[in-house]
């Protein structure tokens, strides 16, 4: 029994200290460095006692596998929570049919900034939008789109930085 509560210990331990690091990578990618350095440090003290815990006792394979089990699910565990947390800005772009004008004003009036523009399709001429959001706020720019035009093409691009613009005040 002392076996298995060591492996689910260790695998409790690399669920953290993955989970963690992989919001890191993500800080650190969004530019949020102080962020980034504060998670590595706890995420490193936690890796060591788990790491520690597989040495000194290498040959119980459910230490291994708690070990391992702990690291992927730790992956999937850190992107649930930088997806939840959606840090940094988005582009999105909307082509719709003849509707543009009325989702560009529609967004306006959400508050986002929206600018509106032709394009040449395959066969005619289509209304485009971009908006730069926040990523939290793009299911809300997608269900106003949605309303106006079911059938518009929305793609979403992650940003690295925006500078100048109109910003939707914070809720």
């Amino acid at each position: 029994m002392e076996m298995f509560l060591g492996a689910l210990f260790i695998f409790c331990l690399r669920l953290i200290d993955v989970s963690m690091g992989t919001v890191r990578i993500l800080m650190a990618v969004r530019g949020r460095r102080l962020m980034a350095g504060l998670i590595s440090f706890f995420e490193v003290s936690i890796f060591l006692v788990a790491i520690s815990q597989v040495v000194t006792n290498i040959g119980n394979w459910w230490n291994v596998i708690g070990y391992a089990g702990g690291f992927a699910m730790g992956t999937i565990v850190g992107i649930t929570i930088e997806n939840k947390l959606a840090i940094g800005l988005a582009e999105v772009s909307i082509v719709s049919m003849g509707k543009g004008m009325e989702i560009a004003e529609a967004l306006r009036g959400d508050g986002y900034g929206a600018t509106e523009f032709l394009g040449a399709g395959h066969s005619k001429i289509v209304d485009m939008v971009k908006a730069v959001v926040r990523r939290k706020e793009v299911p809300s720019v997608i269900a106003t789109t949605s309303t106006i035009d079911d059938e518009a093409f929305i793609t979403v691009q992650e940003m690295q930085r925006a500078y100048r613009g109109r910003w939707r005040a914070v809720k």
